[in-house]
Order: C-alpha cells, then sequence, then structure tokens
C-alpha cells in the first residue's frame, strides 16, 4: 500500500484498540488492533464467531465502550455527533420499524438523517426492493428485511458505511448482487468496512483483515496473504496464519 496522507486518504485508523467487557478484569474482546481503513476501499473483517468483529465494528460506530486506544473516524474521534451522516451502519440483526412499510421506514429514516426525499426511491432500487416498497416490514423474509437495514444506510450516501455480515442468511444469487453493489458504492468514492465468517467473500475485498481471539491474524490483500502462505484460497491461507500464530509467543501476525 503507498503512503497516505492521513487528512485526505484514511477512512478509519485504530491504534492499539483493546475492549475488555465486565471491567478491566473481564472478558478481552479485542486486544490492542491496529488498523487502517483507506478511502474508497473495500475492507474485510474476516473471522470466526467470538473473533471479535462486531465488536470492532461497533467500535468504529462510536457505540462500543473501548478501555484503551484510539478510534478516528473520517479524521474525527469515533462517535462525534458530526459523523452521523457521514457513516451509515448495518447492524447484524434488521434495525427497522416492523409495523411500517418499507417506504414509510425510509421516508422516516431520511427526515432522520437530512437526506432529500428523493433518495428513498435511489436506495430502494440499489437494493432491488421497489416491489416490496409499500410491504410491512414485518411480512418480508429476513433477507428482505436485511436488505431494508442497508437501504436505510445507504440514505444521504454516507462517505462510510460499516456493514456487520450482510450477506448472512441471504442466498448465493442475492449475496452475489449485494457485493457487486458493495464495488459500484467503492467505485463512487465509498468507504466499506465488512464483516463475515464467510472466507469465499475475501476475494471481493480491496483489503482483508483477520481477526481471531480478538487478535489481528493479518491484514493484507488477498494476493498478499496466498503469497505469504503459499495457499490456494482464503480459507486455508487463515488456517495457515492461525497455525502459524499459534506457535509464536504472544501469537498474532501483522
Amino acid at each position: 500500500m503507498t503512503d497516505l496522507d492521513p487528512a485526505a486518504d484514511v477512512a478509519v485508523q485504530t491504534t492499539g484498540l483493546r475492549v475488555v467487557r465486565g471491567g478491566r478484569r473481564g472478558t478481552v474482546a479485542l486486544d490492542g488492533v491496529d488498523l487502517t481503513v483507506p478511502v474508497g476501499a473495500v475492507v474485510g473483517v474476516l473471522g470466526p464467531s467470538g473473533s471479535g468483529k462486531s465488536t470492532l465494528l461497533r467500535a468504529v460506530v462510536g457505540v462500543q465502550v473501548v478501555t484503551s486506544g484510539t478510534v478516528e473516524v473520517l479524521g474525527r474521534p469515533a462517535g462525534s455527533p458530526d459523523l452521523r451522516r457521514r457513516v451509515g451502519y448495518v447492524t447484524q440483526a434488521p434495525s427497522v420499524y416492523g409495523d411500517l412499510t418499507v417506504t414509510e421506514n425510509l421516508r422516516y429514516l431520511a427526515t432522520v438523517v437530512g437526506a432529500p426525499a428523493s433518495d428513498v426511491g435511489r436506495v430502494l432500487t440499489e437494493v432491488d426492493l421497489t416491489d416490496c416498497a409499500s410491504r410491512r416490514v414485518d411480512t418480508l423474509s429476513g433477507g428482505q428485511r436485511s436488505r431494508v437495514s442497508l437501504a436505510a444506510a445507504l440514505l444521504g450516501s454516507p462517505e462510510l458505511l460499516v456493514l456487520d455480515e450482510p450477506t448472512v442468511g441471504l442466498d448465493p444469487v442475492l449475496r452475489r448482487d449485494l457485493w457487486d453493489l458493495f464495488g459500484r458504492l467503492r467505485d463512487r468514492g465509498t468507504t466499506l468496512l465488512v464483516s463475515s465468517h464467510v472466507m469465499d467473500e475475501a476475494t471481493r475485498c480491496d483489503r482483508l483483515l483477520l481477526l481471531r481471539g480478538g487478535r489481528v491474524v493479518a491484514d493484507d490483500s488477498l494476493p498478499g496473504l496466498l503469497a505469504r502462505t503459499g495457499a490456494p484460497d482464503a480459507d486455508r491461507a487463515f488456517l495457515a496464519l492461525v497455525e502459524r500464530s499459534d506457535g509464536e509467543p504472544g501469537g498474532g501476525l501483522r
């Protein structure tokens, strides 16, 4: 990666990020995570369940209590009020109102974030929900509800999208379509931080952060990971790195 101008080219920067649940003597969720997310890139946060992916994303959007370290987003401390309209966040659980229609949800949320009314039609088209616009959210399938949450996050064209396993439970065709959308957003200059436990989604990312046990196992491009490990795919590269880190004092690879 080329040297980055911190003021212009870095969307997210974490340094020594540590999160401990249950007080300082509780469970370590993140242990000294250093991360740089360049502007206009798709960065995949990959790892098994319990590796710290969701905790990291919550820290980036400013809703996670941080034990130590720093998190800066678009040049501001994570959670700063002026970031609310610049950062879109999609949680694993759909975060929309079930007793409202898709359009009613999006109109209300557009007002909250100060997005133009025309954004509603745009985001419905982008997530392929135009045919469901007049349906109540609680009548939709799980995958459709997830897409409503994604549509809500796209309102106002945020500079950074933080997506926590957005394709979980979706069929292969819809997963492909969403990753195509993520690529188009990236090409328009949006930065995406996307978590997943599906290793084959690594091929869609510009850079990969592999987590295990709250620690960074690797931070590299997919070609870089494959070259370092001699593995034929991301899944086996991750396993090779885990085995290698398990055998080193302190564990973890950078």
